[in-house]
C-alpha cells in the first residue's frame, strides 16, 4: 500500500498538493481519479471545453492538457528517483509549456484520451516499484523529494485543478 509521505520527504512548496490527497492507498486513488476525471471531462461540450473564466486564463481544454503534461513531468522525476538517480532534476515553467502547446486546437476527446494514457502509464510505473524504491529520495526543483511524495504530487495536483474548475469555471 502506498501511503502518505512524511513532511520530511518533500519541500514546503509541494505541501499544498500533497495535503489535498486523503488517507488511503494512493494506487487505488489514482485509478479512481482516472475514472472520475475521464467521466467528468467526457460530459463536456465543445463550448465548455473552450471556456475561460476570464481573459488570459486557461481554457478547460488547456487545463486538461496541463494536468497530463504535469503528470508526465512528475512521473519522469518519480522514475529517475525511484531507480536511484541522484542527478538534480530541474523545475519546469507551466506557462512556457502552455505557450508551446496546441491544446486549444485539439478535440476534447483527444485530450481526454491523452490524459487517460498518461495516467495508465503512471499506474503501471507505480505497480512495478518496490517499497524500497518509492522511499528513495532525490532532488527536484532544488528540493529533496521522495518518489512516494512525487506520486502524491500527481494526485494532489489533479485535485487542485479539479477544485479550481469547480470554483472558477463551474461555480
Amino acid at each position: 500500500m502506498l501511503t502518505q509521505p512524511l513532511a520530511a520527504e518533500y519541500g514546503e512548496g509541494f505541501a499544498n498538493y500533497i495535503n489535498l490527497v486523503p488517507a488511503g492507498d494512493l494506487r487505488e486513488m489514482l485509478a479512481e481519479q482516472l475514472e472520475h476525471t475521464t467521466e467528468l471531462f467526457a460530459n463536456l461540450s465543445k463550448e465548455q471545453g473552450d471556456y475561460r473564466y476570464a481573459p488570459g486564463k486557461w481554457s478547460i481544454k488547456e487545463v486538461i492538457g496541463h494536468i497530463a503534461d504535469t503528470e508526465r513531468v512528475m512521473a519522469y522525476r518519480l522514475l529517475r528517483i525511484a531507480r536511484g538517480d541522484q542527478t538534480p532534476l530541474p523545475g519546469f515553467d507551466e506557462n512556457l509549456f502552455m505557450s508551446g502547446s496546441t491544446f486549444d486546437s485539439m478535440p476534447l476527446s483527444e485530450l481526454i484520451e491523452d490524459y487517460r494514457a498518461v495516467r495508465q502509464a503512471t499506474l503501471t510505473l507505480l505497480h512495478g516499484l518496490s517499497d524500497e524504491a518509492v522511499m528513495r529520495a532525490g532532488t527536484s526543483n532544488n528540493a529533496t523529494i521522495s518518489a512516494r511524495a512525487l506520486a502524491y504530487m500527481i494526485a494532489g495536483h489533479e485535485l487542485h485543478h479539479l477544485n479550481v474548475l469547480k470554483e472558477r469555471y463551474w461555480g
